[in-house]
């Protein structure tokens, strides 16, 4: 072995992970799920484009001598996958479905199948095959490869579409799930009667897979339930049990490559045995997804790219044949599956819709391709052909699934699912949105304030949860609105007697979601919660810009630093609109909590302030005794807030504006110092340009007046 193998390898797995990751965020921004974004950053790498722009320089990264254990890397990393597919799978997801699935993913399969093999024997063979390439293994080879369904990718796309919990997606998923299971064990046939010298030996292969499940089923599924029931009731995923676990799964992956139906059947079939119940599956999957599918799976990509030639298909000809399996792909796999769908008792637009999703190849396909071409099944130039398949019919999913099933569709769908009793239209109402569960307990505390003791406020906590994040919890769990970043809120407003409904889904716009939440909840108030970002020093950059740009009503940041009572407040004051949102949030506190406001208003050394008349106006007599009005001449406001937000207050609540160094922007790389000097809590407030101010609070005042620098109750009229 060449010393410098090593270093050649890590360079090109740090090449790799880039190029996936820096593909992958247009991939998003397109709306694609990341394997799209995969499968162009392998054939980027390859000699499709990086060969031919620099051939130079994908001869010193990929020299021919390292792909011997490139390739072995990648088979590692497969093996890992089709553990985790296996792990995904749950019988669960059958469950009242039964029927309908096995129609439609069967009938997804049998009229691809069909379509393929039909293909192969009568076209395919003929132009882009050998004589030594059997012609049973041929055909049959290429009706599986029609057939194929990518659960993994539909199970993203449908996470990402927040359909998880439709009925259009638990459909969708089921037969997803039936199909994987029933191709692959026609893939293992498949490969059987091709690695088999003859009949009989093929028959041979077929009776050890027989006993292989068998006894996977009946002795290795017990054994692992047991072992789920000690990691759920005892010491929890501990490394003796992923030692166990890994070393079942290589033996598992071993006997079904050493009886000759591929390693990928056993990693699947150890997987999908592994009970559902207990948590050791949701447990392995945690631990080992980020290494898999982020380290590992990028190199099988690569190493498919690198076999992937575009330059092949140099004539018009080899063109039409590519359009043309696509074709039959798209009609076999999608006319099959809306056919039996709508037969089923489903809508067209349904049925449609579960055709398209069925439709959905990408990973899967190219482990399937990438299999054919080792065994010398098809030729390089097919390969090609099937890989553009596999990426068109990918990509096609998620537009053509968002003009059959939009998102209002989706919502109406949801709204009749899950009906909430009326509201009183009066009511104030606040979202509270929760991204970290540390800012939790802190929104309760602000809540219990803000409703007060008769709970005059009607308060949502809504946590958006990433695709990502979503895929790697199981569907059930992922989704209960009492655990995870929510269950900080929910048990400290349990213990304030504080009365919190929770909602929580799959959002890949969270901030488009949150005003969605908002406008049809009809919000009062945005409570966003802060937690300190990975690069930008700003408070209000990223998803809290896009929230308060895009809001209709006011959204409020809360900057947590231990709240755990809303008795003093401090509330800023120079005027703008934001101001006097801030001023009606602290009226509030002061009626529904009995809080102490203190006003600070701040004028310039040498003018006059528009607070007094304001603050009077928004404060009648009978509350403004406990508020005070604190007036400032000082140069800068900002330092004046600092300085008062000294005196021990629970609580800050200041609007938005560049007086206090608070202006929203996408990205910042400035800290503001009322945020990082304040010792307190803070509530950043900002209300919308043209929306009426402070809808809480009487008829906002406009008046203009001045008074000199004292501290006095505002209800003791001068």
């Amino acid at each position: 072995m060449n010393p410098h193998m090593l270093a050649q390898l890590l360079v090109q797995l740090i090449v790799i992970i880039a190029v996936s990751r820096l593909i992958g965020r247009g991939a998003r921004w397109l709306g694609q799920p990341l394997v799209i974004a995969e499968v162009v950053a392998g054939i980027a790498l390859g000699p499709s484009l990086l060969g031919w722009l620099a051939p130079g320089a994908m001869h010193w990264l990929f020299p021919p001598e390292s792909m011997p254990f490139l390739k072995m890397l990648a088979e590692v990393g497969l093996v890992l996958f089709m553990f985790l597919i296996g792990l995904e799978l749950d019988p669960k997801l059958l469950k009242g479905r039964g029927h309908a699935s096995v129609a439609i993913s069967h009938s997804s399969i049998v009229v691809p199948f069909a379509l393929g093999a039909a293909a192969g024997a009568l076209w395919l063979y003929k132009s882009l095959s050998s004589p030594d390439v059997p012609f049973s293994s041929f055909v049959l080879f290429m009706g599986v490869s029609m057939s194929i369904t990518a659960f993994p990718v539909l199970a993203r796309i449908l996470s990402e579409r927040g359909l998880m919990q439709s009925k259009l997606g638990a459909i969708a998923i089921a037969c997803a799930a039936v199909d994987d299971v029933t191709a692959w064990c026609i893939l293992a046939f498949v490969v059987s009667l091709v690695r088999a010298s003859d009949l009989a030996h093929a028959g041979l292969t077929t009776l050890f897979a027989l006993l292989y499940i068998g006894f996977m089923l009946l002795l290795v599924r017990p054994f692992l339930a047991r072992l789920g029931a000690r990691v759920a009731n005892r010491e929890g995923l501990t490394q003796n049990v992923v030692a166990i676990t890994l070393i079942l799964l290589l033996a598992s992956a071993w006997t079904t490559e050493y009886i000759g139906i591929h390693s990928l059947f056993g990693a699947f079939m150890f997987g999908a045995v592994i009970p559902k119940e207990g948590g050791l599956a949701a447990a392995l999957a945690e631990k080992l997804e980020d290494v898999a599918v982020v380290l590992l799976l990028p190199v099988f990509f690569a190493f498919s790219g690198l076999r992937t030639q575009l330059g092949l298909l140099d004539t018009p000809e080899a063109w039409l044949t590519c359009g043309a399996i696509i074709v039959l792909a798209c009609l076999g796999k999608f006319g099959g599956s809306a056919v039996a769908a709508r037969l089923t008792g489903l809508r067209w637009k349904e049925a449609g819709a579960i055709g398209v999703l069925m439709n959905t190849r990408g990973l899967m396909e190219l482990i399937v391709l990438n299999l054919g071409l080792d065994l010398g099944v098809i030729s390089p130039t097919l390969f090609t052909m099937m890989v553009i398949m596999a990426l068109v019919t990918t990509f096609m999913t998620t537009p053509f699934l968002r003009l059959l099933y939009s998102p209002e569709e989706q919502a109406r769908e949801q709204l009749v699912r899950a009906p909430e009793p009326p509201l009183p239209p009066s009511a104030y109402t606040v979202l509270l949105c929760v991204s970290h569960g540390q800012a939790g307990p802190g929104m309760a505390v602000l809540s219990r304030a803000l409703a007060g003791e008769r709970d005059e406020a009607n308060l949502y906590a809504l946590h958006l949860l990433s695709p990502d994040r979503a895929l790697k919890a199981r569907a059930e769990e992922a989704l209960d609105p009492s655990g995870g970043a929510l269950a900080p809120l929910v048990g400290r407003a349990e213990k304030l007697g504080l009365s919190v409904r929770t909602l929580s889904f799959v959002s890949s716009e969270p901030a488009r979601d949150i005003c969605r939440t908002a406008q049809a909840k009809r919000a009062d108030l945005v409570l966003l919660g802060w937690h300190k970002p990975l690069f930008s020093q700003t408070v209000l950059g990223g998803t809290v810009h896009e929230v308060m740009q895009e809001a209709g009503g006011t959204v409020a940041v809360l900057v947590d630093r231990g709240l755990t009572q809303v008795r003093r407040v401090l509330v800023p004051f120079v005027g703008s609109r934001h101001d006097r949102a801030a001023l009606g949030l602290a009226r509030r506190l002061v009626k529904q909590a009995g809080a102490e406001v203190t006003v600070l208003h701040v004028t310039s050394p040498d003018g006059a302030g528009a607070g007094r008349a304001q603050v009077e106006e928004l404060f009648p007599a009978e509350e403004g005794a406990a508020v005070k009005l604190k007036v400032v001449r000082h140069a800068s406001p900002e330092d004046a807030a600092l300085e008062e937000a000294k005196a021990g207050y629970d609580l800050v609540v200041v609007g938005l504006g560049a007086e206090w160094g608070l202006e929203d922007r996408w990205f910042g790389v400035q800290r503001e110092r009322i945020v990082r000097g304040a010792p307190a809590s803070l509530l950043l407030v900002r209300h919308p340009e043209g929306a009426a101010v402070l809808a809480q609070t009487p008829e906002g005042a406009r008046t203009q007046g001045s008074s000199p620098e004292t501290t006095q109750p505002v209800g003791a009229r001068s």
